[in-house]
């Protein structure tokens, strides 16, 4: 009997299909988080949606288990529950929160730590030590201690797991730009910690990774990618002539690697962009003539 196209493409994908994964997503109340969660619903996982704004959390925990992956939608069937996490907030706080998250569904198989800030474009002699603190507590203290604090149980469960964490290529050479140093420097810093975690992670079965992407169509980038200029700049310097979009660029290898068949896959830095370091000297310029004009825009 001839095996069916969808046989054909969970034997050769098999992370297409998660059933029974239990993930929990940071910053997961808008942009790639919520579509991170939406995704993964839809791959049949349970997902613990955590982040600062609740009342969105909300929405889209009703959104999920309302419509994706449950056929009896109630609470008996939830696939999706909100837990309130600020990654800027102390240890203590985030272990509690990370205590409910575990609790939601009695364990946490994968983690994506994506919850982070941009900050403002600035040059480092105008940064102030309050975004400098502000921004590497956000994106490095706080991916360090929600993987602390969800690891640590995974090691006491004896279950293993997967960590992915969402970096940047600005954090590598190829996308570094002026006026973003503190930004850079938090990104580059969760892709040592990724490999440091790797390391050390390995004997209890936690294997640590992280997605650097390019420049990507986001609730954070719309207003620079809806410039002709740089529409113009895309078309010629970029090989694929386009931007990336979470799904299914990005949400595809966090299927992969929550999957137990990434389980031989650790401490690497997963680099996702059309090949646009070109693009990117271009950009650079214009940012550069932001931070000496003395702009302080956000991006």
């Amino acid at each position: 009997m001839r095996e069916s196209r969808g046989q054909v493409a969970s034997s050769l994908e098999p992370w297409l299909e998660l059933k029974n994964k239990i993930v929990m997503v940071t910053g997961a109340s808008s942009g790639r988080g919520r579509e991170f969660c939406l995704d993964l619903a839809e791959a049949g996982c349970k997902v613990v949606a955590a982040a600062r704004r609740v009342d969105r959390l909300r929405l889209l925990c009703d959104e999920i288990n309302n419509g994706i992956g449950s056929n009896k939608p109630g609470p008996d069937r939830a696939r999706a529950v909100a837990v309130e996490l600020d990654v800027n907030a102390s240890g203590p706080i985030i272990n509690a929160a990370v205590e409910k998250a575990w609790g939601a569904f009695g364990r946490i198989d994968a983690l994506i730590n994506n919850a982070g800030v941009r900050g403002s474009v600035h040059s480092p002699l105008d940064l102030s030590e309050d975004e400098w603190n502000d921004i590497i507590r956000t994106n490095l203290t706080g991916t360090w201690l929600v993987s602390k604090y969800v690891c640590s149980r995974m090691r006491y469960a004896q279950q293993g797991g997967s960590v992915i964490n969402i970096s940047s290529t600005a954090g590598l050479n190829r996308g570094q730009l002026p006026g973003s140093l503190v930004y850079a420097a938090s990104k580059a810093a969760v892709n040592t910690i990724t490999k440091g975690m790797a390391l050390e992670l390995g004997m209890y079965k936690i294997r640590v990774n992280s997605i650097s992407p390019g420049i990507f169509k986001s609730e954070i980038t719309q207003g620079l990618l809806q410039k002709d200029w740089l529409k113009t700049v895309a078309f010629k310097t970029i090989p694929l002539r386009t931007h990336g979009t979470t799904d299914p660029a990005l949400t595809s290898l966090v299927r992969y690697l929550v999957h137990d068949c990434s389980e031989y896959v650790t401490g690497n830095v997963f680099i996702v962009e059309a090949d646009d370091a070109r693009m990117m000297d271009l950009v650079t310029r214009g940012m550069l003539l932001v931070v000496l004009s003395g702009s302080s825009g956000t991006t």
